[in-house]
């Protein structure tokens, strides 16, 4: 068997390839990363990140050629592999500003109902993507906010609640969103209840308790959704951060005519780590999806981190979870301007690909390429296998993609490179993962 091992460091070397052979013969027993690829366990559903209507307009600001190289980076043969992606239902922060699909109050038919704003930049940009991808992308929708007149507080931001009268009404708006979007090609066949229902942000929210979202979900979403002939549909819950998931699904999902209804859960990783939640959730609902649907570095927390260490929290995050049982992996905006923005209430945050209008340039941070090392090679429908580590000090995850080839990520956030024995049974191969990189090892016959 041999091997190419790809590596990108602190010192922006990208995907740099090295080859070798995988020994015949016993490689001893220090330093070993021991690989069990007949033990495996869950499978892969994709990789993809957010298109907002602020990574739309931003793209839209540079040149036509541009653009095209921005989506080939993401979605195209020579990219990163992306096969998701994530949309807004009505506006969100990372918007020009609030806007909803009908602003009628006395609109009970939905008949003003317009998805004129989405025509600006997010659908240009979602049919950039689609140019570029080899095959078709799936797309996970989120609401950030019903329209104002649908909520107590009567305003799409600050969080308030979805008025009891209206929840009829936004089931079936959700269920038109989604037919809109097929008649225009765009495969969204997942969606969530809310995004983030415990927050009250400043910006476009809305609050659900456990069992208000699950009411949704038993009594409104999950039967207008079949009477729609929209049954295939996936819904999500939670859509939120980890440290409270399990309590989520359990609070949900113990109503078995709500649990009917209910496909998958969504996590952020906002609040930490908290891999065991996600272990936990699939352990005792083990026929859900388990989609991380939402992360990127905020610069109202992380301003004064470099790029090493952003990207690093991008790799451990996406190594754990992917350890933990995740399934899908839904980063933030593609692309934000220069400033991490536009953002219609100032909540800047870094993205993998950065653009500059007013020169014309661009550029893929160091996350970009941490990102890539998943998603590049761990191929939709692979199956993680099992592995042990000589020390925590190297983080470690395993996949087989449906070809055979196996797909081995190792990362190393510490300050000196780290000897790793790849072994099989015995047999295996002697590599050097460099202090601060990340490394992606590829063993085919």
């Amino acid at each position: 068997m041999k091997y190419t091992m790809i590596t990108t460091n602190y010192a922006e070397q990208q995907f740099l390839e090295t080859t070798g052979v995988v020994n015949s013969t016993p490689v001893g027993n220090m330093n070993v990363v021991n690989l069990y690829p007949e033990k495996t366990k869950q499978s892969m559903k994709g990789f993809g990140g957010a298109f907002t209507e602020a990574a739309g307009y931003t793209v839209s600001q540079m040149s036509e050629e541009q653009q095209k190289e921005i989506a080939k980076a993401y979605y195209g043969e020579e990219g990163i592999g992306y096969t998701l992606g994530r949309v807004s239902i009505n506006s969100c922060d990372f918007a020009l500003g609030n806007y909803a699909y009908v602003e009628e109050p006395q609109d009970f038919t939905l008949e003003t109902f317009s998805r004129e704003r989405d025509q600006q930049y997010v659908v240009p940009l979602i049919r950039l993507a689609q140019e570029a991808a080899p095959g078709k992308i799936e797309f996970l929708a989120s609401p950030w906010s019903p329209p104002a007149f649908m909520k107590t507080n009567e305003e799409m931001n600050h969080g308030g609640k979805l008025k009891k009268e209206y929840r009829k009404l936004w089931a079936k708006y959700i269920c038109r969103y989604i037919k809109d979007c097929h008649s225009q090609q765009i495969n969204v066949t997942r969606i969530t209840v809310q995004n983030e229902p415990e927050a009250v942000q400043e910006w476009d929210s809305c609050h659900y308790s456990g069992e208000e979202e699950m009411q949704f979900v038993r009594d409104y979403l999950g039967p207008t959704l079949k009477e729609e002939g929209l049954e295939n549909i996936k819904i999500f819950i939670w859509d939120h951060n980890k440290e409270l998931l399990y309590e989520r699904a359990d609070e949900i999902l113990s109503d078995q005519k709500a649990s009917r209804y209910v496909d998958g859960i969504g996590f952020h990783w906002y609040t930490g780590d908290h891999f065991e939640a996600i272990e936990m959730v699939g352990e005792q609902y083990p026929d859900l999806e388990l989609f991380f649907t939402e992360g990127c570095v905020e610069y109202s927390r992380f301003m004064d981190s470099d790029d090493v260490y952003k990207a690093e929290m991008y790799g451990h995050d996406i190594l754990g979870n992917l350890n933990a049982g995740m399934e899908g992996f839904l980063d933030w905006n593609l692309v934000l301007d220069e400033k991490g923005g536009p953002n219609h209430v100032g909540n800047y945050c870094a993205a993998p690909i950065h653009l500059n209008a007013a020169n014309g340039t661009y550029e893929k941070r160091l996350s970009y390429y941490y990102i890539g090392h998943f998603s590049k090679f761990i191929k939709p429908g692979a199956k993680r296998f099992l592995v042990t580590r000589y020390t925590d000090r190297i983080e470690v995850t395993a996949w087989i993609n449906p070809d055979g080839e196996q797909v081995v990520v190792l990362l190393n956030r510490q300050s000196e490179d780290l000897p790793v024995v790849l072994r099989h049974y015995g047999d295996g191969a002697e590599l050097v993962v460099k202090a601060h990189s990340i490394a992606t090892v590829r063993i085919t016959k």
